[in-house]
């Protein structure tokens, strides 16, 4: 396992990764691996520079996800959810068949190790407000700006 952080114009970001791919992307640095910036993690950082000015609405990058079957299928989901939309989490627990799991699916969004590339922020409460974001809704709602101009 391997990291490294950057600056960005959202602050510091922490890129971590195995051999197979990306296991982390986050704004602050609770992870746990070499200091080393490999060839994937400087085309993930490549690929988030051209997301933040606008340049990139897809992420084309090797994940290598670390969670339960439950988080992945959710995290997973959340990649289908088109650049620019939101959805609410009533509609992302449909999404994966399983209705009554809305506080199941914000707890494992709420777990989500790679900000961004897997966009939970496009996520929000059933009224349209914003609820949740590891990164702090201030960062969500940018991003929202962001992906919405």
């Amino acid at each position: 396992m391997y990291k490294w952080t950057y600056t960005t114009e959202i602050g510091l970001v922490t890129i971590g990764a195995s051999d197979r791919g990306i296991t982390y992307l986050k704004t602050f640095d609770d992870y746990k691996g070499e200091m080393r910036e490999t060839e994937l993690i400087q085309q993930t950082y490549s690929q988030l520079t051209a997301y933040l000015a606008g340049r990139l609405r897809e992420f084309d990058i090797p994940l290598d996800l670390q969670g339960t079957a439950f988080q992945k299928k959710v995290w997973l989901t959340s990649c289908l959810i088109p650049y620019g939309e939101t959805v609410s989490y009533k509609t992302l627990a449909k999404m994966i068949d399983a209705p009554t799991a809305i506080r199941a699916v914000g707890s494992a969004n709420g777990a989500n190790p790679i900000y961004i590339i897997i966009p939970c922020h496009r996520v929000i409460g059933t009224n349209g407000s914003l609820t949740g974001y590891g990164g702090g809704l201030d960062m969500k709602a940018k991003l929202l700006k962001l992906e919405s101009e």
